[in-house]
């Protein structure tokens, strides 16, 4: 429902927090599916990579001020920079919040669905003098527990997503909790783990217990092209795993009227899903402000 020109669902007022751009290998984010399928849904660039979004969602609202997912952060390097195409200039971190008048200090809480780079490297940043700090110096840090034992002793597969200078601040700063499966961390807001992408990665759905629920899908859909059961990552852990979990929360997402709030897809924010002879797909894609 939107009132006073944004949307609200109970009593949080919902943010869409652009952070920038930056791509990825088309081949491995759509896994097994040819890319003359693919490339027609996104187009690659000359290195075969596909333009994705850093989009984190804020809540406001119940005393809380909720920042869901940071971002990559400016903490890396030139050669970092060119192989993922990172792109501030579109937006970042700090000038969405700046334009909703949310300073750093104001963040009470970061949800982090999972500790990839992509996802979790805006809440540290580096002082003038090299040293890492949390950007939000007020807010408690939650990811599951599971996903944090993960991510201490990455695989092969992962360890490259896995970054200390993301990790060590928050460990360090008495900041992080640790959330057990399902749970609801406020009033309304509920975190849910998947296995699929990684151990743990936590979805939030944002709820007023009545027809109104956005989920932040983070991973376990990338972009509104994952929705098909075989159209995934090569990225996942569990691809297998991956199938199954995103057709049971698609299942679920149609049957109660969910909207999914998109944060990798370079051009819809949220979309709600139906069922159609193809199966579950995308409909009604719009703005956050149209929610």
């Amino acid at each position: 429902m939107i009132y006073g020109g944004m949307p609200e669902i109970g009593p949080y007022t919902l943010h869409a927090i652009e952070t920038g751009r930056f791509a990825l290998d088309g081949g491995a984010m759509f896994g097994i599916i040819p890319k003359p399928l693919w490339e027609q849904r996104i187009a690659p660039d000359a290195r075969n990579r596909i333009p994705l979004h850093m989009r984190c969602l804020l809540v406001q609202g119940h005393g809380r001020c909720i920042l869901i997912d940071s971002g990559i952060g400016d903490k890396y390097g030139d050669k970092f920079a060119g192989i993922y195409a990172i792109d501030h200039a579109f937006a970042t971190l700090q000038g969405s919040l700046d334009h909703v008048g949310v300073a750093p200090e104001d963040v009470t809480d970061v949800i982090l669905t999972h500790l990839h780079f992509d996802h979790c490297g805006g809440s540290t940043q580096r002082r003038s003098d090299g040293t890492l700090e949390l950007t939000f110096p007020n807010a408690q840090h939650y990811v599951q527990h599971a996903h944090w034992e993960w991510a201490q002793a990455p695989n092969a597969r992962e360890k490259g997503s896995f970054l200390d200078e993301n990790l060590a601040p928050l460990a360090e700063s008495g900041q992080l909790q640790f959330t057990d499966g399902e749970e609801e961390l406020f009033p309304g807001i509920t975190v849910h783990p998947v296995h699929g992408h990684t151990e743990a990665q936590q979805t939030v759905k944002i709820s007023d217990g009545g027809e109104n629920t956005l989920v932040f899908v983070a991973d376990l859909l990338p972009t509104t092209a994952h929705l098909a059961p075989a159209w995934n990552m090569a990225y996942d852990v569990r691809p297998l795993m991956t199938i199954d979990e995103k057709m049971d929360f698609l299942t679920d997402a149609v049957d109660h009227g969910w909207d999914l709030f998109f944060e990798h897809d370079p051009e819809v924010v949220v979309a709600s899903v139906k069922r159609t002879e193809r199966g579950i797909e995308p409909v009604d894609r719009r703005p956050l402000t149209e929610l």
